[in-house]
Order: C-alpha cells, then structure tokens, then sequence
C-alpha cells in the first residue's frame, strides 16, 4: 500500500481530476513516462505533484512557464496541504526562492530547471520530473523534454510527466516513449460549462504603422467597461486580454477613468511579484468587482478566481524570426485561434461565461490556427550555447519534439563562436561554461563579464538586468532609461534587484561597487550585440537612418537621431515614419563613441585594400570597416600582393566576365570542360567557381600583370588556360579532343565545342553535305566516348539536317533530301550511294594532290 505523505483526498476535494488519479497510477505502473491531458481548471497541476511524492521519497520537481504560475501554483498547493510555503512545498523562479531541505515538491520555471541540470545532469534526489503546459511549446520546455530523454536512458526510475490542456497528445507520447512503444496517454474530459460568445469589432484598425492604435485601445476599453456594468453577478469579475505591458497600461488608464467604482488592476510580467500574487489570490465578497487587464500571461497556465466575463482584443505578441536581416523581435499580430479558444475558457473555469471578441467573425476565422512553437521563431543563441553545455550540439542525438531549424541554428552557432563559447567544431569552450553560468542570453552574460573589467560591475549589471528584463524604453534609450531607474519609479525595486543577482555572477573587479559612468553604458550594450553597432548614414526630420554592422538598416526618432554611433539591444521590422523606409526600427540603443567601437568589436574591425575593375582597370581603395560600416575610405596604388589579394577578391565577387575571352582562349576552355566531363581526372574542371577557386595555379602571371595596370581586356588568357593542362596527359589533348575535324572531302572543318556550363550538349560540325560523302559512320570523340553531331548544310550553306548518326541519316532521310536538292543544285553531285562511290573519288582526289 502506498505510504500517502499527502493527503490526495483533502487536495483533491472539489477537482474533477481526483477521479483520474487511479488512471494516472495504472499509467505509472507501466511506464515511467505519462503524458497527461485535461481542461484548465479541474486539477491537475495541483494533483499529480502530491500523487509523485506519495509514491517516492525523493524531490518532484515541477515546470511552469512563467514565473507567476509558479509562485501561485506553490502557494494554492501548500496552502491546501496545510503547510508552510517553503517547506513541504516550495518554488524557484529567477530573483526567488522558497525552499527548505524538507522540501518535496518545488515549482520552478523551465529555465531554472535547464540551467541546474548542466551542473546536476543526474538530477540526483529528484524522483520525477512534471513539465506543465506544453501545449505552449515554450523553447525551454521543448529542450527539458530531449534533454530529460536523454536522462531517463541512464535512470530508468526517473519518472517524467507531460500535462498540458491541449496538446498533440500522441505525438508527444511517441517523443516521450521508447523505440518500443509510446509512452501512456490520460485523458481527462469534463463537461464544460456554457459559454456565450458576443462580437464587437472596432470602427478603426486594430494596428498601424506603429503598432496598435489609440482609438482601438478606447473601444476595447469602453467595450470592457459598458459590460462590467451588464454583468448581474456581484460576484463575477472580469479578464481583458491584450498583446503587451504597455497596452495594458494604457487600458488599465482609461478604466480607471470611465469606471471609477470597479478595482481595475494590471497583470503581466514587469509589474512586482507580489502585485501579480495579489491578482491570482482573487478578492474577498466585500470587496469591489475586479477588471484585471492582461496579457497572455493569464491564457493558460493561471487560474484567476471568480472570472465570469473575458473581454479579447486578439491580438498577441509574438517573437518573429526575419530571415533575411538575421534577427528575431516581437511583433504584435492576430491572436491564433488556439490562444484565442484559451483565453475564452477563463470564463468557464468556475461556471457559465461570456467571452466577447473586439473583431468580427470573418477576422476570427482569418486568424492562423495555432500559434508556431517557439522553437521555429525565437533566437536560438541560449538554447544553442545550453546543448552544447550538455554535449549535443545543435540538439544532435536527441529525441525533441521538432528538430532545431537550421537557419536559425546557423546565426546562433555563428553568434556563438564570434563570443568564443563555442569551438570549430560546436563544442563548448570554458568561456563557454562561464557564460551559460550566468542566467541570462549569451550575449548578455559576455556584456556582464567583459563590461564588469572596462566600465565596473555595477554598470555592467545595471545595463544587463535592464536589457534581459522587459522594461519600455521611451524614444529606445538606453541610458535615459537606466537614469530614470536610479532615480526610483515602478520598475526600479524590481530592476535592482535583477542587478543584484546580475553582481552575483559578475567577475570581481576593484571597483566592483561603483557605479559607471551613463557614458560608457553603450560600451556594454556594444559588448552584447557587436554585430548590431550602427553608423548613422541619413538624418530627416523624421529622425535618422542607421546602418548595423551586420548589414541591416533601421530608423531612430528622438534624442538617438543626433548620435553618430549607436549600440543597438532590439531592432525590428516595422514601416512608417520611423523606419525611414528602411524597413525595420531601432527600439533599444545607447549611444557610443568610436573609440568604443574599437573596445567592443575588435572581432569585426579590418583594415585592408578593396579593388574593384571600372572600365577593364584595377582601381583600389584602402577601406577600414566595422562589419558593413565603412568607417573611412581613401584611394591608394597597392602594393603587388595587396593587389593580387584584391583582385583575386574582385573576381570571386564579379567571376570571371571581368575579361575579355578570345576564340582561342574560350575554345581550350570548352575542350578541357567536355574532358573533364567524360574522364574526370587528371583534366580539370572549367566551371567558373573552379577556376576562380585555382586562380593562382592558372593566372598568376596575368594577375601581376594586371595589378601593375594592365587593362583586363588586354589580357590574353588562352596561355593561362594551357597552364591547366595535366601533364603527361597533355599530350593526347590534340587527339582526344581535336581543334578540328578532318572530313572525306579533306577540308579540316571547325569543331563547336558546347558552353562550359552546359553538361548535356553534344560537340557540333556545320559542314557542307557533299563534303561528308564517303562517311558511312559517324565519327567519335575521347577515345570513341563522346559522338559528334552534324549539321549538314546545302552547297549554299542552309541547314539541310541535323544527325548524330550518319549511317541511319545515308540510309534514310538522305533520299528525300536528295530528291529535292539535285534539282536546286545540279553542278553538285548528289550520288545514291554516297558513302561508298565518292569516297572513292575523294580517295583518288587526295593521292592526285599527294603526288603534285
């Protein structure tokens, strides 16, 4: 029997999911993977942690997205089991903890736990593992799930749990199972209480140029308003869904005006945890109706008390990978209709609900089915430096749910190896190690560790905790912002106690406690994101357009248009005024100086000659760059290697259409390509790529020759060509591919060779139909491999046949040509057995010239 060290019936008392815990155990009972699926609200994330920790002695260890749902999570559990926070029930979330050594169930968000198992990759005292919510497809839960994969291989009693809502609950079950069979799946069905669904589009557009309008935040705040005051119970509040903190603020604003008897509170991610605790605690029957405006922090993984009334806007922010700049950013966007069908159902958690949507039904129905996992969207850089900390690079040798896409793991082993944490090979390095210690993206904690030794940690610190939180910068500047910070206001408690913890981590400096000077704030910034240095390159009085050393130009307004140099944190797509016409925004900088540049981004700052051909001469340039920022360009005379090297840059860049190639040159060129075609080696291959990849075994003689100013066009390039031949190949080059071909008439007729890139061409003769008399088969190139295709033409020379095949042309085709031929050219012969009398004739033709 099963030792109960909680009391299952006392937790469970009111939640439908106690009567699936018997599912659960006969789940376990065959398999220590379960994936688990049940509506919101009846219990499960509540249940199934007790249920483990009846079974087992060690530690259950259970995920949540977000820091919030952790907290409340740990606080609705221990509160139902009778114990003190911190004791039998705990939680660690980033900047928190409550946890004791008699704790046996610790909530913790899905990052916590991915960087304590890089020090703890046996999850030693851990007895299971739960990961909620994973219909979500955070990127940190997608990892958990390969890594805790990996972990069950070599501990076959760890036990892992996947609950969600929703989810692909067989898909997921074949991930999570063996190569023999897929993990056990529960399903957990309730009826759902009735929903009433309304429709109040907005006269004007929901989003503009500059993200969501002011007039549709006025209509989803009157919508929201006038029904409050419709809802007739005195117990029933209300939820409002918005994309981003800022939206909320504003809503929450006009509430607070339009509808001063109701408590309008605000629920996302910048406002103090205790605020957020106070929201997900609900309200006493004395207290006013609540209207608690939000973001989708609240779809899924959060039970707010007493919600009767959901009021969407649908829309949500979502991170958008842009391919073609190389970046990812948040972007405003309709609500999937997935999130949209979850966020209705805070409604119906407690009973019947009303969910009214600020769009019309056609807009709905447009909406994308589901939102795309994180994974396919966000940047990869963390989780890229996290796999290679544990030993599969890339994900390389674990069972995730969808594989890494490889773009975007591209750009993040690239940013990994420009920090130094990763080697050539995708391995990690110990700066590597030191900065995945550092809870915060790689970027930041290179900014954190550099920064600390040139601007003193505390800068440092301040810059990091700022720019890994997600604090509104107004006009995107940094340092404005962290002046602000200092000075107090709401975000500032939480900002420095990010600080604090950033410190922790920091290396020790002499002048670790003392705070940096706001000018060197973009030397930090500069130290995290090198790539994103930018140069201003045209001002307006709109603002300014910058260009990013990584090739990408965006726009700036405010006090940032002035600067010369800025470091970039967050760019993203946009239009507008803004954007300058450059198609993306600047929406996080600090402004730097270029001597900062130089500190920052030493990895990306050359210096040499660029060479470019204008009108067939070499003319060049000594240019210093950071990246695709030209920082000064002067014209100079090369030195000879300096002009090689230039040259031969210019003609990877252009190919090689930068010379003039004569008959002869390009005729070698296409005779040594069809042997390299036919035979392969010892004979080179002709394609440009080659050729250009070779260029100093073919070409260094026209090279100097060019560098010291010959003109491209007088260069002859049939003799750098003949260089390329094999030797002692070379010798039968003539006979294998001749320069032309020898016919009965005793005329020695050019032979087309086909065009270098042409693989399937045959070699062409165009020759005179008589002059083919005496051939009765068709001659054969490279040793008999390659047949030769005829153009046979009139006396007047017009096309008359094409063959490959002389024999069947004599036999057949010939007859008719003849008939219609003899009589437009009688001085011709046109004998009826071409191939055998005048070859005769052309026989005795030839001795006759012999002889004289």
């Amino acid at each position: 029997m099963v030792n109960a060290t909680f009391d299952l019936a006392r937790i469970g008392d009111g939640l439908s999911f106690a009567a699936a815990l018997a599912d659960v155990e006969a789940a376990l009972a065959r398999s220590t993977a379960v994936v688990i699926t049940a509506p919101p609200g009846t219990g499960k994330t509540t249940l199934v942690p007790p249920l483990l920790a009846s079974r087992s002695p060690g530690r259950i260890i259970v995920t949540q997205p977000r820091r919030v749902a952790a907290r409340a999570a740990a606080r609705r559990l221990a509160r139902l089991d009778g114990s003190p926070l911190g004791e039998r029930v705990g939680f660690t979330v980033r900047g928190e903890r409550a946890v004791g050594p008699s704790t046996r169930i610790e909530f913790v968000t899905a990052g916590v736990l991915l960087r304590r198992m890089l020090d703890d990759p046996g999850l030693d005292g851990v007895d299971a593992v739960v990961l909620d919510e994973v219909h979500e497809r955070a990127l940190e839960t997608d990892l958990l799930v390969g890594l805790l994969g990996e972990v069950r291989e070599l501990r076959d009693d760890l036990v892992v749990i996947a609950m969600s809502a929703t989810l692909d609950a067989d898909r997921l079950a074949t991930v999570l199972g063996t190569d023999q069979a897929p993990a056990p799946v529960v399903e957990h069905t309730v009826p759902a209480h009735p929903l009433t669904e309304r429709w109040a589009p907005s006269p004007s557009p929901r989003i503009d140029e500059r993200g969501v309008t002011r007039a549709f935040l006025d209509h989803v705040a009157g919508t929201a308003a006038s029904a409050v005051r419709e809802l007739d119970d005195p117990a029933a509040d209300a939820l409002v869904f918005l994309p981003g903190a800022w939206e909320v603020g504003e809503v929450a604003r006009r509430l607070r005006h339009d509808a001063p008897h109701i408590d309008v509170r605000e629920l996302h991610g910048q406002i103090r945890a205790a605020e957020q605790d106070a929201v997900i605690r609900g309200r006493a029957a004395h207290e006013p109706r609540r209207l608690i405006v939000t973001t989708s922090l609240a779809e899924s993984s959060l039970t707010v008390p007493g919600v009767r009334l959901v009021i969407d806007s649908g829309l949500a922010r979502r991170p958008q990978r842009d391919a073609a700049r190389g970046m990812t950013g948040l972007v405003t966007t309709a609500a999937s209709r997935a999130a949209s069908v979850q966020r209705a159902g805070r409604a119906t958690r407690q009973g019947a609900g009303t969910v009214i949507r600020c769009v019309d039904e056609r807009t709905y129905a447009a909406a994308p089915l589901r939102d795309a996992p994180e994974i396919a969207a966000t940047d990869l850089a963390d989780a890229a430096l996290l796999l290679a900390c544990w030993g599969s690079p890339g994900g390389a040798g674990l069972r995730l749910i969808d594989p890494l896409p490889s773009d975007s793991l591209r750009d993040a082993t690239t940013i990994l190896h420009d920090l130094g944490a990763i080697d050539e090979d995708g391995r990690v390095t110990e700066t590597g190690r030191a900065l995945a210690r550092v809870p915060a993206d790689p970027r930041l904690a290179r900014a954190l560790h550099e920064g600390s030794a040139l601007t003193g940690a505390r800068l440092a610190a301040e810059v990091v905790a700022l720019l890994g939180g997600d604090t509104r910068m107004p006009d995107a500047d940094i340092a404005a912002a962290i002046v602000g910070l200092r000075r107090g206001g709401p975000d500032a408690r939480r900002w420095s106690q990010e600080v604090e913890r950033m410190l922790r981590h920091a290396p020790h400096t002499e002048h670790t406690g003392r705070t940096g000077r706001t000018d060197d704030i973009g030397l930090v910034v500069a130290l995290a994101f090198p790539d994103r240095i930018a140069r201003r390159v045209d001002r307006s009085a709109d603002g300014a357009t910058f260009l990013l050393a990584s090739g990408t130009r965006a726009g700036v307004r405010g006090s940032l248009a002035h600067a010369e140099w800025l470091a970039v944190a967050d760019v993203t797509r946009a239009t507008g005024r803004t954007a300058a016409g450059s198609g993306a925004v600047i929406r996080a900088a600090a402004m730097l100086t270029e001597q900062q540049v130089e500190r920052a981004a030493d990895h990306l700052l050359t210096d040499r000659v660029e060479a470019q051909f204008v009108e067939g001469r070499l003319t060049a340039r000594r240019e210093r760059r950071v990246g695709a920022i030209v920082r000064s360009s002067v014209p100079v005379r090369p030195s000879l290697v300096e002009a090689r090297e230039a040259i031969a840059r210019a003609l990877k860049a252009q190919g090689l259409g930068l010379f003039r190639w004569s008959e002869a040159a390009d005729g070698l060129r296409r005779r040594l390509a069809l042997l390299h075609r036919t035979l392969g080696a010892p004979w080179p291959a002709m394609t440009d790529d080659a050729l250009v990849a070779g260029l100093d075994d073919w070409l260094g003689p026209e090279l100097d020759a060019l560098a010291t100013g010959t003109p491209a066009d007088r260069i002859d390039l049939a003799p750098a060509v003949r260089r390329l031949l094999p030797w002692p190949a070379a010798t039968a080059f003539d006979d294998l591919v001749p320069e032309r071909l020898t016919v009965p008439s005793g005329s020695r007729i050019r032979i087309d060779y086909p065009a270098v890139d042409d693989t399937d061409a045959p070699p062409v003769v165009a020759v005179k139909l008589q002059e083919c008399f005496g051939w009765a088969e068709t001659p054969r190139l490279i040793d008999g491999r390659v047949p030769v295709l005829f153009h046979l033409l009139s006396p007047a020379g017009r096309p008359l046949a094409v063959t490959a095949d002389l024999a069947s042309f004599w036999s057949g085709p010939y007859t008719q040509v003849r008939a219609e031929m003899r009589g437009r050219y009688p001085k011709h012969p046109w004998p009826e057995d071409p191939w055998a009398a005048t070859a005769t004739r052309h026989t005795k033709a030839r001795a006759a010239r012999e002889q004289n």
